[in-house]
């Protein structure tokens, strides 16, 4: 099969040469010093799933037809990305990103193009141009439109080392992934890993406050949580019964699967390499929803502001000045 991806950064890019692995024909779509390290010597993959080397070519939205589009950047830039796919239009397109908001935008670019989701468990780092680094070699979740679904499941339970789970309710899993990237932002405020922030006793309660409200908001948008890993509609239940209580147990258990190597999350890589991180996409669509239903968001809306802040300046702030600059949206320990 060929296949083409559109962002072949860290996710994007161990996609690209897990397929390449399996025996495809691959083409991806990158930028700067990255795509000129892939273009010369392609994609140098280690960790959790082996170490090799993925001889996949670069290309532009003039390249020829593909069986399978892979939308792989930030979901920020989906609309940016797509129109010069307009001479692809028809061609089934897997979406690969955090947020909510890149399957809409394939609808509107390519409105003849059946639509899969994919949603990544498998933590990677992009640790340099053309290369990428597997720390949590966990599986995928995949939805959608069936003739989308159709193509892209034999191709994934081919090159994934790992367990794919396919589902009929796509938004509910999304929605638990909204739950689960509540760990996203405070690793770019801060400029820890997801672990270090976890283990901090003050940042895991910001971490566990932003978890029941984005509970509160997706109970009010009336999703059906569905399971993603290790996370299903139990333990959202006891989310809503319990508050922070039950969010402390989940945020901890989350930490545990992620292992010793330090995860750094997808937004404070985007910090590091001076881009503009998907904040909007998760903590601001929980922050949009709640406005939409009169759910008090005051936690995500701090952090979507203190993201985009260091966004900004480039300068993170210490859990200190974290927590001080967070502490009016707090619930206070009285609420616990």
């Amino acid at each position: 099969m060929r296949v083409i991806v559109i962002g072949a950064g860290a996710v994007g890019g161990v996609l690209a040469a897990l397929l390449h692995r399996a025996g495809h024909v691959v083409a991806v779509v990158a930028r700067g010093e990255h795509a000129a390290a892939i273009a010369a010597d392609g994609l140098h993959v280690d960790g959790g799933w082996g170490k090799w080397r993925a001889r996949v070519s670069v290309v532009g939205g003039d390249a020829e037809a593909a069986d399978l589009l892979v939308l792989a950047t930030k979901a920020h830039d989906s609309a940016a990305a797509l129109p010069e796919w307009a001479g692809h239009d028809g061609t089934p397109v897997l979406v690969l990103q955090n947020g909510l908001g890149g399957e809409q935008a394939v609808r509107d670019a390519l409105p003849n193009s059946p639509v899969a989701v994919g949603l990544a468990l498998f933590a990677v780092s992009l640790t340099g141009p053309g290369r990428i680094t597997v720390t949590g070699p966990n599986g995928l979740t995949l939805g959608g439109e069936d003739d989308a679904v159709a193509v892209t499941e034999p191709v994934l339970r081919h090159a994934l080392p790992a367990e794919l789970t396919v589902t009929d309710d796509i938004r509910g899993a999304q929605f638990t992934k909204l739950l689960i990237n509540q760990v996203n932002a405070l690793p770019a405020i801060t400029g820890l890993s997801v672990q270090q922030t976890i283990a901090d006793d003050r940042l895991r309660r910001v971490l566990t406050s932003g978890m029941v409200e984005t509970v509160a908001v997706g109970d009010a948008e009336g999703v059906s949580w569905g399971p993603i890993g290790g996370v299903n509609a139990d333990a959202v239940a006891r989310i809503r019964e319990r508050g922070r209580v039950a969010a402390d147990e989940l945020a901890r258990r989350l930490a545990t699967g992620m292992g010793d190597v330090p995860n750094p999350a997808s937004m404070l890589q985007s910090i590091r390499r001076g881009r503009v991180t998907e904040v909007d996409q998760i903590n601001g669509v929980i922050v949009a929803l709640g406005g939409a239903h009169g759910v008090p968001t005051p936690v995500n809306s701090a952090l979507v502001a203190l993201v985009h802040e260091v966004e900004r300046t480039g300068e993170h702030l210490s859990p200190a000045d974290t927590l001080a600059r967070l502490a009016l949206a707090l619930p206070s320990t009285t609420q616990d």
